[in-house]
C-alpha cells in the first residue's frame, strides 16, 4: 500500500502542478515529511492522508488504491510531453483501466457481455477505405441513416465507449485492445473540442483497432505518422462513404458552395474539413480550398473560423437552416448507465457503488435514480 500511495501522490501532484513544498504546506506538514511519504520511506497518518487528499481534490481511496495497468493501450502523442502532461496521460490511463474493470464486472454480473463482432474483419492487404466499407457493412443496417449513431453501433458490436472531458490539450482519444478487457475507445469530450471532432476521433480509433491491432503496446508513446494517416482515411470513409457523399453533393448542387459544404457536413456528422478533403480527393478542388473556404465563409456569414472551430448558426440565419454545429446529443453513449440501472434494480450494487462507477456524486446519483423512477422504474427504496 505504501508504494501505491507514493506513486499516486506523485502522479496527482504533477497533474495539479504542485511542488513538494506547496503540497506539504497545503497539508500542514513539513516538506521533509511529505518527501518521505512520496518516496515510500514512511507512512502517512490518517489525518495527514485526509489533508493530502483534500489538497489534491481526490478521495483517500484514490491515494491508497493500487493503480491498474494495461498492456494493450494505444495512447500516443506527436510531440514530447512535459512532466505534467506525462502525469495527466498516466492519470487518464488509470481512469480508463478502472472504467474498463467496472464495465466488465457489471457485464459479467448481469450476464450481459456483448461479443466483439468486428474481430472477423481481416485488414491484411486491404486499404483503409476498403476496411471502412467492410466495417460499415458489419455495423449498419440496410437502409439505415446516413449519419450513424456511432456510439450505439460500436457498443452493439462489443466495443466499449467512454466519453469524458479532459484538460489535456494533446489528447483527443485512445483505444484499448481485447487483452485488457476491450476493445474499447475513449474520447475527450472537453467543451472546446467540437462534437464533429469527437465523432471523428471515435471512428479514427476504430480504424486503429481494425488496421493496427499488432501495434497496441503501452510502452510505445510516439505516434506513427503513416498509421495516423491510415486511421484518418478509415474514419473519413467510414463516416462518409464515397457513394453516399457523391449523391449528397449532387443533391446540393443548386446551393452556394459554402452552404453545400455545410449541409453535407451536417448530413454525415463530420467536420467541414473532412468534406473539403473529399472534394480534393475527388479532383473537384485542390488544397487551396481550405483557406478559400475560411475567407468565403467569413464573407458570407460575417465570422472567421478559428483553427479547430466548426461553424455555428449566425444570428442572421433562421433556426433550422445551415450552418448549424452538432451538439452533445449527436454523440453520446448509454450502455454503462443502462448496466448500472439494471444492477441497481436487481440489488447487485449499492447506490454508492453506482455513483463511483458513473463518476458522479452521491447526490447526483440519487437524483438520477429519481429520474429513472419517473419512467416507471422505481429503484430507490429507502
Amino acid at each position: 500500500m505504501r508504494g501505491a500511495m507514493a506513486l499516486n501522490l506523485r502522479r496527482f501532484r504533477k497533474v495539479r502542478q504542485l511542488t513538494q513544498q506547496a503540497l506539504a504546506d497545503a497539508a500542514g506538514i513539513s516538506r521533509v515529511a511529505y518527501r518521505n511519504i512520496e518516496t515510500g520511506a514512511s507512512e502517512a497518518k490518517a489525518s495527514t492522508l485526509n489533508a493530502l487528499a483534500q489538497a489534491l481534490r481526490v478521495s483517500v481511496f484514490d491515494l491508497l488504491e493500487e493503480a491498474p495497468t494495461m498492456q494493450s493501450l494505444r495512447f500516443r502523442s506527436l510531440k514530447s510531453l512535459t512532466a505534467q502532461e506525462r502525469a495527466e496521460r498516466d492519470q487518464i490511463a488509470v481512469e480508463v483501466a478502472r472504467w474498463l474493470r467496472d464495465y466488465n464486472e457489471l457485464e459479467d454480473m448481469l450476464d450481459q457481455r456483448i461479443a466483439y463482432r468486428l474481430d472477423e474483419i481481416d485488414a491484411r492487404g486491404s486499404s483503409p477505405e476498403e476496411v471502412a466499407a467492410t466495417a460499415r457493412e458489419h455495423l449498419s443496417s440496410p437502409g439505415g441513416p446516413t449519419r450513424p449513431d456511432i456510439c450505439g453501433l460500436l457498443e452493439q458490436a462489443g466495443v466499449k465507449v467512454r466519453l469524458s472531458p479532459s484538460r489535456m490539450r494533446a489528447f483527443f482519444g485512445l483505444s484499448v485492445g481485447p487483452p485488457d478487457g476491450g476493445p474499447a475507445i475513449a474520447v475527450n469530450t472537453a467543451e472546446e473540442i467540437p462534437v464533429e471532432r469527437q465523432i471523428f476521433t471515435a471512428a479514427h480509433e476504430l480504424g486503429h483497432l481494425l488496421l493496427h491491432g499488432d501495434s497496441y503496446r503501452t510502452d510505445r508513446v510516439d505516434e506513427d505518422p503513416l498509421q495516423e494517416k491510415e486511421a484518418n482515411r478509415f474514419a473519413a470513409h467510414f463516416l462518409m462513404p464515397p457513394g453516399e457523399f457523391s449523391a449528397e453533393w449532387e443533391k446540393n448542387r443548386g446551393l452556394h458552395w459554402i452552404d453545400a459544404v455545410l449541409r453535407t457536413k451536417r448530413q454525415f456528422g463530420v467536420s467541414y474539413k473532412t468534406v473539403l478533403r473529399r472534394l480534393v480527393e475527388g479532383g473537384l478542388a485542390d488544397d487551396r480550398i481550405y483557406p478559400h473556404f475560411v475567407d468565403a465563409y467569413a464573407t458570407r456569414y460575417g465570422k472567421r473560423l478559428a483553427y479547430r472551430e466548426e461553424p455555428e448558426a449566425p444570428v442572421t440565419v433562421t433556426k433550422g437552416e445551415e450552418p448549424v454545429a452538432l451538439e452533445w446529443v449527436d454523440f453520446h453513449e448509454d450502455r454503462l448507465s443502462q448496466l448500472v440501472h439494471d444492477a441497481l434494480d436487481k440489488g447487485l450494487i449499492s447506490i454508492g457503488r453506482a455513483a463511483e462507477i458513473l463518476n458522479v456524486s452521491l447526490a447526483m446519483m440519487r437524483e438520477r435514480i429519481s429520474e429513472w423512477g419517473l419512467f416507471g422504474c422505481p429503484i430507490l427504496k429507502q
